[in-house]
């Protein structure tokens, strides 16, 4: 069962369904999208996604996913899971626009990392970054406690994402 977690300023909390509204806002927003990776998901594909993680990802245990919390505003959406892009799990974050540069990516990276390690027993975890993503590139070198560059992913459309490996250990 996917666990409510805490950090210095932060819940995450897996959704319910009064949620749905704020998850496809968020991953409907053009500049999320740009920085994910993604083209634009149709609305009505996002509201499917989002009922299948109430009706199938937590009942199956499948990967666990959260709505992010700050002082009962939502603020964005992690998940870790198992996918194809690299051997292991994977970290997906997912922040509203107006809470970028406070901090929060690396925050909610550190809390995802320490569920790795706490509850799933994992050794290291990774994420898949676009090049041009300055921003969290440069946050993942800050986190300073092993980041490890496996190899450039070129996409069909030209664009590259680097899938960087951070060891689950407790950086504090």
């Amino acid at each position: 069962m996917t666990p409510v977690l805490h950090t210095e300023r932060l819940t995450f909390r897996p959704y319910r369904p009064e949620d749905e509204d704020v998850f496809v806002a968020l991953l409907r927003d053009e500049e999320v999208c740009r920085w994910m990776g993604q083209e634009r998901v149709p609305e009505t594909d996002l509201r499917t996604l989002f009922r299948a993680i109430l009706t199938d990802v937590y009942p199956q245990h499948r990967f666990d996913v959260w709505g992010l919390w700050r002082e009962e505003v939502y603020v964005g959406h992690a998940e870790v899971k198992k996918t194809g892009n690299a051997d292991g799990h994977e970290l997906i974050t997912a922040l509203t626009p107006e809470y970028w540069g406070r901090g929060l990516g690396t925050e909610v990276v550190r809390g995802l990392l320490r569920h790795v390690a706490d509850n799933l027993g994992l050794k290291e975890a990774y994420g898949m970054v676009g090049a041009d993503n300055t921003v969290s590139l440069a946050m993942c070198r800050r986190l300073g406690f092993g980041f490890r560059h496996v190899r450039d992913v070129v996409g069909d459309d030209g664009t590259v994402t680097k899938p960087v490996v951070i060891p689950a250990a407790d950086p504090d």
